[in-house]
Order: C-alpha cells, then structure tokens, then sequence
C-alpha cells in the first residue's frame, strides 16, 4: 500500500529558542532534585534513627529505583515520545519527594523506602527522557546545545545545595524541605513541557512513522555504532559518577585531610565541570567534536593520573581541576553522536543514555570494593581504564556528512 508524504511542520526561530529554555528548565529541576535530598541526608538519618549502616541499606531503594528505570526507559520513550514520558517520570519523581518527607515526619521507614525509589525511579526515567529532547531541540537549533543543557543541570545541584544548606541553617523542617523542592520542581516541569516539541521534528511524518515502526530498542541495541558511542560514554560518565562519589572521601581517607578539604575538592571539580561545559561549548561548534573529545579525554586522563598518584594534596587538587575539566564535555556530546541519524534518534539516544546512566549507578559501589582491598585512590586506576577506552573510540562520534553541512549553514 502506498502512502502520501507529509510535509514537515516548521517551527520559527523564536520557537526553537522558547523549546531550547524549555529544556535547559528541565534539567535544572534535574539538579534540583539531586540536590533537594542529598543537602538534607543528615536530617533523613537523624528523623528515622537510623546509623550508617541501616541508612546505606535504605538508600539502595533509591539505587534500585533508578537501576529498574533505565533498564526500560529507552522502550518507553520510544513508544510514547519523551514528553509523555518525561510528565509521567517527573509525576512519580515529585510523589517520591512528598513521601520521603511524610516518612521522615512520621518516622516511618517503609514510607520512605517507598518514596526512595519512586525518587530513584522517576529520576533515572526522566534523565533518559529529557536527553532525548535535547538532542531533537539541538538538531532544531543546529549547533552543539547539550553541554550547556547538562550544565543547567550542574546549576541546579549548586543552587539546590546553597538553599538546602540555608534551610538547616535555618531549622526549616525536613518535610517542609522536600515539599517546596516538591513544589517547585513540579512548577518548573509544568512550564517547561508546555513549550517543549515532538523529538521528532524537521521529519517527514510518514517516513518518521514507518522508521520508528521498524527501528526498535532490540535493533538499536544489537547496533554496533550504536553500541561503541555508549562504551563511550560509559567510560566518561564512570569519570564524571567517580567523582561525585569518591573524591571528598579519597581525600580524606586517602591524603588525610580533614573533611573541610574533602568537601573544597568536590567542590572543585564541579566548578570545573560547569566551566567546561559551558565554556566547551563553542569549542565543539568551532573545531567539532573528535578533535574536542580526544582533548577533554587526554585532559581526563592527565587529571585522573595526577589525582591517584600525586605525592601531595595540593598536586592533587590539581589534578581534580584537570579531571573536571576534562570530564565535562563527553556525556552529553555522545548524546549528540547517537543522535545523528534523525530518523532512529530517540532509540538511539534512549539506548546510549541507558548505558550511561548505568554507569553512573553501578560505577561507585564496585569502586568502593575496590576501594576496600586498595584505597580509593587505586580504585580510580580501573575508571583512568575506561576513560583510555573512551579515547580510543572518540573515532566513533565523527558526525554524519548532512550533520556536518547543517552545523556549517546554521554557525
């Protein structure tokens, strides 16, 4: 049967711009919900009574949330669109919040189990959704957009971090914490979705429908370009996840610094993260991303060995500073490599995204094992592994000739 071609709608520059800011307020209320329970953690602790070892094992709700969420959020968004996807995550996300706070207030453990891994569930299902629009309204824009995006959402985690320490300064009562962060994530989700477009843009809808009809998450998944961008980003996202993780402790556990310290480096190397982000930016619009990502991963590299094997805690803020810089430009510009071919891009995407997330989730706690038997500084030898990997196959992510001659046009 034959079927008559559709022409594309077409959106006005002032459009793509509002879709653009649409996206960028998506995830900075990303970073905002990281930051919304990881400020308070101490307070979570206290209210339920718990010690250490209790807590970790309440916090694997939120792991095991995120960990059943990325396994099937790649199929989701690739049958229901990311905006429907990115409602229905950031609806349980903000449930989850509520509940963390109620148990908290009632001093109820499997309230705020429950709400854990809503959180965690919603949080890892939304990421994947929200990277798929960035990379659809970056195609609209016709430039390289997605580091300032997850830059947006570095934003968010600072911000957060700042209002969430003046609410303890405060004595703002951790229910009443999570339901404004609740609340005002949810005001910035509302507003960005209703400016937000299909990801499927700029296509023919008819040869869209039949692409997507034929080009499941199975085949994206036994696709080996595909397959080789997300080992990409896995070894980036391990570089960037590690960090969060295991820098504050590496430093005090490791150089023997006091906890002060421990919290400056992190600190460090997000700041570094977020200036490389946004000032990569037009680095990768000017000489493109192969050229860039074989810089930032040499840089990642150098960081990294600096870090783990520098004789004084000066050298090794250093080489945090290097290591953020480094790291800061890999994820979300792999996001624009799965995205080339517009047709299968949300599968894509989904698929890479997946890969990376995963990272970020499983990465820590098999370094802390590591870390165990050897110091967290030689743990971080198998993520310098995996980031030398990333280099190999920086190759890869060379864009598509109609790409390179759409970036050409619209610089």
């Amino acid at each position: 049967m034959t079927t008559s071609s559709t022409v594309p709608y077409q959106l006005t520059d002032t459009q793509i711009r509002t879709w653009y800011r649409a996206v960028l307020s998506l995830f900075f209320a990303s970073g905002l919900v990281v930051s919304a329970l990881l400020t308070r953690l101490p307070d979570l602790a206290t209210g339920l009574n718990l010690s250490s070892g209790p807590m970790g094992l309440l916090l694997l709700g939120m792991t095991a949330g995120s960990f059943c969420a990325v396994s099937f959020s790649g199929a989701l968004v690739a049958r229901f669109g990311a905006i429907r996807c990115i409602a229905a995550a950031y609806a349980t996300t903000v449930t989850g919040m509520a509940l963390i706070g109620c148990g908290v207030y009632y001093m109820s453990v499997p309230m705020t189990l429950v709400g854990l891994s809503l959180q965690g569930l919603g949080s890892a299902a939304s990421n994947v959704a929200s990277n798929v629009q960035g990379v659809a309204n970056e195609r609209a824009l016709g430039r390289y957009v997605t580091p300032i995006m997850h830059g947006f959402f570095s934003i968010g985690t600072v911000m957060g971090a700042a209002l969430g320490a003046l609410g303890t300064q405060l004595g703002l009562p951790f229910v009443a914490h999570m339901m404004s962060y609740a609340v005002v994530v949810a005001a910035l989700v509302v507003f960005s979705l209703t400016r937000c477009q299909t990801e499927n843009y700029g296509q023919d809808d008819t040869k869209a429908l039949e692409t997507l009809g034929a080009y499941k998450v199975r085949d994206a998944w036994r696709d080996k370009h595909t397959i080789l961008i997300g080992l990409f980003v896995l070894g980036v996202a391990l570089a960037e996840g590690s960090a969060n993780d295991w820098v504050a402790l590496a430093l005090t556990h490791d150089y023997g610094t006091s906890k002060t310290i421990g919290s400056l480096g992190y600190f460090t190397f997000v700041v570094a993260m977020m200036v490389g982000r946004f000032g990569g930016t037009a680095l990768l619009n000017r000489y493109g991303r192969v050229l860039i990502l074989r810089i930032t991963c040499s840089l990642a590299i150098a960081g990294l060995s600096l870090f783990i094997f520098a004789p004084k805690v000066q050298v090794g803020f250093v080489g945090l500073l290097i290591w953020g810089l480094g790291a800061s430009l890999g994820f979300p510009t792999g996001m624009s490599a799965a995205s080339d071919d517009p047709m299968k891009a949300a599968v894509r995407v989904s698929v890479v995204s997946t890969i990376g997330y995963t990272a970020f989730l499983g990465g820590p706690p098999l370094l802390g094992l590591l870390g165990e038997h050897f110091g967290i500084r030689n743990g971080l030898i198998a993520v310098l592994i995996f980031v030398l990997l990333s280099l190999v196959l920086t190759s890869q992510l060379t864009p598509r000739k109609d790409r390179d001659e759409l970036l050409a046009i619209r610089i």
